[in-house]
Order: structure tokens, then sequence, then C-alpha cells
């Protein structure tokens, strides 16, 4: 068999970048499903469904970059098909639900900060595609989109699951709760100084201590014992430790010894 030549393997690799691969894609498309199906909820007011709907789309997002890199399927195409199926399933489908479901009442304040969540996601989504090559694996610069909407979806799920049952979440049915969260969540998005661990260097296929199997047993059981408080509470805690890590960072930065600092002398009107 003859070896191609150099110049014969070009278009072959220039068609694999253009390749559009199923699988991978499939999940793409159940994410954009699951976002579109929220927003159709949230109109028939059926806010429960939609708060669900938002986080099986957090799962489908998960599960596309997944198989694409264990079945060696990355295209370009997805990738640009992904940051639009998470720009309705995390931008414009939690603005909406959080909208009709507490925020309509107060008028323009209302469709604000629906729309301050709104741009935060796409602006967040534009800064991931444009520093995906050269960022830190390790952190993600601002809060992801799909934790963002999971604050929204999380505070709508809890307060609609547990409000008749236990009524120290009622105060959830305040809208001005539902606004500081969504304005809350929005603005964290594009704080791009803040950074959240990825979890991407977690591999469950290298060897843990025997102590992880019965912490990720206990960690199942409690997702599936009570769903929405459970996420609800992580997604609370993971946005706030961004806030923690840059707290940590400028003590520590406040605590280096003046002389441990670069220093330029500058005249008054220089500054």
């Amino acid at each position: 068999m003859l070896e191609s030549s150099p110049q014969e393997s070009l278009p072959a690799a220039h068609a694999r970048n253009r390749a559009i691969y199923v699988l991978p894609n499939l999940f793409t498309t159940i994410g954009l499903f699951a976002g579109f199906y929220a927003i159709v909820q949230a109109m028939n007011g059926r806010f429960e469904h939609a708060a669900v709907a938002i986080f099986v789309a957090m799962i489908t997002d998960k599960l596309d970059g997944l198989v694409a890199r264990m079945t060696h399927t990355q295209s370009e195409f997805g990738v640009q098909f992904d940051s639009l199926a998470d720009m309705v399933a995390f931008g414009v489908a939690p603005a909406l639900v959080v909208y009709v479901w507490a925020l309509k009442g107060m008028g323009k304040l209302g469709w604000v900060a629906a729309f301050v969540y709104c741009a935060g996601a796409a602006l967040r989504l534009a800064h991931f595609n444009t520093q995906v090559e050269v960022a830190d694996k390790r952190y993600f610069q601002g809060l992801p989109s799909p934790s963002a909407a999971a604050l929204i979806a999380g505070l709508v799920w809890v307060v609609l699951e547990y409000e008749q049952e236990y009524g120290f979440v009622a105060w959830g049915r305040n809208r001005w709760v539902a606004w500081v969260f969504t304005v809350f969540a929005g603005l964290t998005m594009v704080s791009f100084y803040l950074r959240f661990y990825s979890f991407k260097e977690i591999h469950f296929r290298k060897s843990v201590p025997f102590v992880a199997l019965p912490l990720l047993v206990a960690i199942f059981l409690l997702i599936t014992y009570e769903p929405p408080i459970v996420l609800f509470s992580f997604f609370i805690l993971y946005a706030l430790s961004g806030y923690v890590m840059w707290g940590i960072a400028w003590k520590k930065h406040r605590a280096k010894p003046a002389s441990a600092e670069p220093y330029s002398r500058t005249e008054p009107g220089e500054r």
C-alpha cells in the first residue's frame, strides 16, 4: 500500500475539522431541548418542571464533552453548537423562568435583573470561547454558566418543593430574594477576577483511597434523598467559593512585606 503524501493528508484533516459527529451532538441537542422545555413549562406555570429541566441540561452538558473526548469525536462544529445550546439552556431559560416566576410583578426592576443575568451568561460564554486555549484548566474565570443556572433553578425548585412542608423556605417567595439571586448570578459570571475550581483534575481511572468510595456513596444518597436542598446548597457554596478564594488571595497579598512588592516612584501629577 502506498503511503499518502503530506499534500493528500491535508484535505482529510480539514474534512475531520468540519465533521459533524452524531453521538456528542445528540447530547448537546438533548440539552438544548431541555432548555427550550424549561421555557415552555415556565410559560405554562409549571415552574418545578422548568427547574428540573435546567438541571437535566446541566447533566447533558457534561456528557457531550465527556463522550466527545472518550470517542475522539471533537470538532469545531461541536464546540460552537455546544456554546449556542448553553446560551439557551443556561442563559435564556433561567432568566425567563425566574422572571415569570417572581420578577414579573416588579416592573422594570424585574426585567432588568433578568436581562443582567442573560447578558452575563452571553458574555461569560463568549469569554470562555476566546480563552479556552490559554486559560488555566484547573480553574474557571468567573462563575460557569451551568452553575449560575443551578442557582436560579435551585431556588425555584427548593421553594416550590418545600414551602408548604417547611415554613423556613417561605422567604424564597419574596421577589427581592429572587432579584438578588438573579443579579448576583449574572454579575458573578462576568467577574473574571474570581476563580472557581473546575474539577477537571479529578480522574476516576486513577487509584484513590478506599475512603473515597463510602464518601461518594454518601453524597449519592444525600442527593437522592433530598435533591433540591442538596443541589441548591452545593451550588450556593460553589458560587461563594470564588469570593472566598479571592479574599484569601487578597489577604495574603496585603500581608506581604512592602520590600517584597515592586515599587516605582511617581510624582503626584503622574498618578
